[in-house]
């Protein structure tokens, strides 16, 4: 009988974990879809929502053989997307890997930027999440850039 007992009591609990990871990474996907539908439709505030105060948004760009760190500020990034404009940037994205340690997150992404309909560049970004009193946010955002070597 102890054994029934200490198994289910062991099914219940793995379940639980589960279903825990399984709420915290739809959170982080549902964090990360605004920021990218909030830059498609112009929406500033809905891309605003997904990062915490003094986000770190930086990409890597590769120029005649060597790389360097560009760093932009969130604020003027999320002035771009408010600007009115006839474009759509769509960057579409595939979560590629998510690894959560309590209030921490990890989050790995292959994307394709699009302009309207025309392809533009693809890359991946790599995101560092906090989860705080508004739920999970972007502390931290670093992308690669580049027009060859991507996937169809």
């Amino acid at each position: 009988m102890k054994k029934v007992t200490f198994l289910t009591l062991f099914i219940i609990f793995s379940a639980n974990v589960l279903w825990a990871q399984s709420d915290d990474e739809q959170a982080i996907k549902q964090t990360i879809n605004n920021l990218f539908l909030g830059m498609k439709n112009g929406d500033s505030s809905l891309a605003a929502s997904a990062f915490a105060k003094e986000s770190i948004l930086q990409t890597i760009v590769s120029k005649e053989g060597k790389n360097t760190i560009k760093t932009e500020s969130v604020l003027g990034f999320l002035k771009m997307i408010a600007i009115p404009r006839t474009q759509i940037y769509d960057e579409r994205i595939v979560f590629s890997k998510i690894l959560i340690d309590g209030a921490l997150a990890a989050v790995w992404t292959e994307y394709k930027f699009y302009i309207n309909e025309r392809f533009s560049h693809c890359g991946v970004n790599s995101f560092q999440l906090v989860k705080g009193e508004k739920g999970w946010q972007i502390a931290y955002l670093i992308d690669t850039r580049r027009k060859d070597n991507c996937k169809p």
